[in-house]
């Protein structure tokens, strides 16, 4: 969008002319990444590409317990998909990644602008994955962020509340299956307190959905009223263990898009196995139905993940999904190998030709299949 682009401009223009006026100069890092991929049985089996992410970040101290920080990112990226000797695809883009500004103290955040909002106690299958999309197999953990103020003040006892308002997120965020209305704000907070051995959390947020891509003739209305909730509990009782759950309800009756509910059990630890082999198990079920907590039209999956450094610079982890529903298994495989500014990725998949894993990356389609992909990346 022309006006996003802008204003990842003028932010930069900003942060340099900081520098133009006796401040410290704003610091510039980056992430260069590069990757191959095969799977047979795409219709494009071999493809390759780029991404790099420019990033400017600057400080300005106002008092020892203040701060003002800005952010601006930007990702840069293109592939190609290769049939040999037969068809060729290219694509690219250059957009906003992060543009943010922030103010600070010991107790309160203050941020505003295209940021990343995440919360909650899950590992991997994150029910209260409101408002990115990260992937569990993605080693950079790459998502797009959202526009919106977000606030957040923290209580000397360790409580913490958060208050937010997004406006300008059109496109479906999280788990969402419908679109937001354009140019209407959402809004919603979040309270999260410790409890012995743990702590727990309550969200809620409210948007105002767009139906009309419904196929549905029955479905007569436009914009509904969204109205979600969420729970999450952590404890560190000899294992970790959590309870994550969300349930979205619409005010109007639009089918089995009415009402949909996602909890997730899930645990973890840390085996006393040569380097340390840390296991983590999840049980997900997720459910779209016309009246709440039918569980009519359900998902359920189970996961393990596996993470074992093999030394100081490799670690070799796995990702085991299975699909309970459909009876079908998804197998990951990566090692990484660590440099000093660069990281080697080697990853290997054998997963079902019809693709229909809960995954929040956009290019999940390239995974259905059995392939392998190797990826550099370099972090200056």
């Amino acid at each position: 969008m022309k006006w996003q682009a802008a204003i990842l401009l003028n932010t930069i223009l900003m942060l340099h002319g900081f520098t133009g006026n006796g401040q410290e100069g704003p610091e510039f890092s980056g992430q260069l990444s590069s990757w191959l991929h095969f799977n047979s049985s795409n219709d494009l089996p071999l493809w390759s590409g780029g991404r790099y992410i420019p990033q400017l970040n600057f400080d300005i101290p106002v008092i020892a317990t203040q701060l003002i920080d800005f952010e601006a990112s930007a990702n840069l990226y293109g592939n190609f998909g290769l049939h040999p000797f037969d068809t060729v695809s290219f694509n690219g883009k250059i957009k906003p990644y992060r543009i943010w500004a922030r103010f600070s103290t010991t107790q309160l955040e203050l941020r505003a602008g295209l940021q990343k909002i995440n919360f909650g106690s899950a590992s991997i299958l994150r029910p209260l994955m409101w408002f990115d999309r990260i992937d569990s197999r993605d080693p950079l953990k790459l998502t797009d962020g959202v526009w919106g103020l977000l606030a957040r003040y923290y209580f000397l006892n360790n409580v913490n509340i958060w208050l937010w308002g997004l406006y300008g997120n059109e496109n479906p965020k999280g788990w969402e299956t419908l679109k937001s209305i354009k140019h209407t704000p959402e809004f919603g907070g979040r309270l999260q307190t410790p409890l012995p051995r743990g702590e727990a959390g309550f969200s809620y947020h409210h948007r105002m959905a767009d139906c009309s891509s419904l196929s549905d003739s029955a479905i007569a209305f436009k914009k509904v009223p969204e109205n979600r909730f969420g729970f999450d509990a952590k404890f560190d009782v000899v294992v970790g263990c959590w309870i994550e759950a969300s349930w979205s309800n619409h005010s109007k009756n639009i089918g089995i898009y009415s009402n949909q509910e996602i909890i997730n059990f899930g645990i973890d630890y840390t085996f006393g196995l040569g380097n340390g082999l840390t296991v983590i198990v999840e049980q997900l079920i997720a459910s779209y139905d016309r009246k709440p907590f039918e569980f009519e039209n359900s998902t359920t999956f189970s996961l393990m993940t596996l993470s074992y450094p093999v030394g100081i610079f490799d670690n070799i982890s796995a990702v085991f999904y299975y699909d309970w529903t459909h009876d079908k298994s998804y197998n990951f495989v990566n090692w990484q190998k660590q440099f000093n500014k660069f990281t080697f990725y080697l990853m290997g998949y054998i997963n079902p030709k019809e693709y229909n894993i809960p995954t929040q990356g956009s290019d999940q389609m390239l995974y259905a299949g059995n392939g392998i992909q190797l990826m550099v990346v370099l972090n200056h």
